[in-house]
């Protein structure tokens, strides 16, 4: 019986796994997208610096109050007026009633609201950066777990053609001992051998299963959920070192995010400076007043009406406290200098030591794509001298492991080329599903 054989054999008897639903990939960064827990925080962090982005929280807008305030008090008096009578009362009404509104409106602080807003603004734009590294790291972490679960898989179907194989094996041994060409010891290897390839099998879907467990736990949904997955481990093998780093120099989120810290610190000296200013602060009020008293000149008294005014305040000495902190503000901006400078060396270096990664993976995959058919071609004349007892058990089980394993690395191989692959895309800042 020749392997092709079998291996129809073999899609005849995973047939009923092919019955599960598909998940692509695209499909399971989809799910991820719209479920993991990490892109929701990452969202509602950008929807408080979208919220946060107003005129009012910069400083722009006047503050309108409203107050009110009531006293009431019982006293025993006693009182020696200046013509030298004496009154006395016990338990005398003292009360006051004050209400009314008021309004007051910074119009000037040394510019102080406009770098404020600029600051808000920049906010957002840092959460913008930090959503979009949050999909990256999420969507990595989803493309790897499946096509991780692919080569797996790929593995998985290695091994069930390599069971099949040893049952033929079985099979010709125990023909071979009935007609007296073979004996029990030569049976007995072979369904050890049947056994050891069964006990492979179950460890292999048990590596699958809790793969399977750990995606659907990055895609949020019930752990047990049963899904398949694709046949192949799709990679490009036509990415450009020159073009990926160009790229990640201007979508690198990392890189991103430190620019917009260095432009933080600019605008923090701005906000700073602004303090050296004086601030100018209209004010204004209509306030009512009620007040009764039991004991004195007046007894009653209402009173209504207007007030308003400017403040003007300038911070004349405050201890040093202003030249210290500009020149910490200015420090901070050279610290963010240092770190995109820094940054810039990581993401070169990364870039550099993942694209070698990437060409020796690529080359490592055509060498074994041809030991596998290597691997195929020997196993299947091994199995034709095998049957007619040209060569020993030991010698075949030798052809079926070299099988396997050339099956192995060469899902391995294919493996590691796209997580080469996903390894740079994170690194330029833009991962594709495919």
């Amino acid at each position: 019986m020749k392997v092709n054989f079998i291996i129809l054999q073999l899609f005849f008897t995973i047939g009923i796994a092919k019955a599960q639903d598909l998940l692509t990939v695209k499909d399971a960064v989809e799910i991820a997208l719209a479920n993991n827990y990490d892109i929701k925080l990452s969202r509602n962090d950008l929807e408080i610096a979208q919220e946060n982005i107003t005129y009012g929280n910069a400083g722009f807008l006047p503050n309108l109050t409203g107050n009110l305030t009531q006293n009431n008090n019982l006293q025993n008096i006693n009182q020696t007026q200046s013509s030298g009578e004496v009154k006395s009362l016990k338990n005398a009404k003292n009360n006051s009633l004050n209400y009314g509104v008021s309004l007051g409106w910074t119009i000037f602080d040394g510019m102080g609201m406009f770098t404020r807003y600029d600051i808000l603004k920049e906010n957002q734009k840092k959460g913008d950066i930090s959503l979009k590294r949050t999909i990256l790291l999420r969507v990595s972490d989803v493309i790897t777990n499946y096509y991780t679960i692919v080569e797996q898989k790929k593995f998985l179907e290695a091994i069930d053609e390599n069971i099949l194989i040893t049952k033929e094996r079985v099979r010709t041994a125990e023909n071979r001992f009935t007609i007296g060409k073979a004996s029990r010891l030569e049976v007995l290897n072979a369904q050890v051998n049947l056994n050891e390839d069964e006990s492979n099998r179950l460890r292999q879907i048990n590596s699958i299963k809790n793969l399977k467990i750990a995606l659907n736990s990055l895609l949020v949904r019930d752990l047990m959920t049963e899904f398949d997955v694709e046949d192949e481990v799709i990679f490009d093998s036509d990415l450009i070192y020159e073009d990926l780093v160009n790229k990640a120099k201007n979508q690198n989120p990392d890189l991103q995010l430190i620019a917009i810290n260095r432009t933080l610190a600019e605008l923090e000296l701005k906000r700073i400076k602004a303090d050296r200013y004086p601030t100018v602060r209209l004010n204004a009020g209509y306030n009512f007043s009620e007040s009764e008293s039991s004991l004195g000149f007046t007894t009653n008294s209402n009173a209504r009406g207007l007030n308003y005014g400017v403040t003007v305040a300038l911070n004349i000495f405050d201890g040093f406290n202003q030249r210290r902190n500009e020149q910490i503000a200015k420090i901070q901006i050279q610290n963010a200098d240092l770190q995109i400078n820094q940054q810039d060396l990581v993401i070169t270096t990364a870039m550099a030591t993942a694209f070698q990664t990437y060409e020796t993976n690529l080359a490592l995959a055509k060498i074994e794509e041809s030991n596998e058919q290597i691997a195929k071609r020997n196993l299947e004349i091994t199995l034709d001298k095998f049957k007619i007892g040209t060569i020993s058990a030991i010698e075949f089980r030798d052809a079926q492991e070299n099988f396997i394993n050339a099956s192995a690395r060469l899902n391995s191989a294919k493996l590691q080329t796209k997580l080469s692959e996903i390894q740079l895309k994170e690194i330029v800042g833009n991962i594709d599903f495919n």
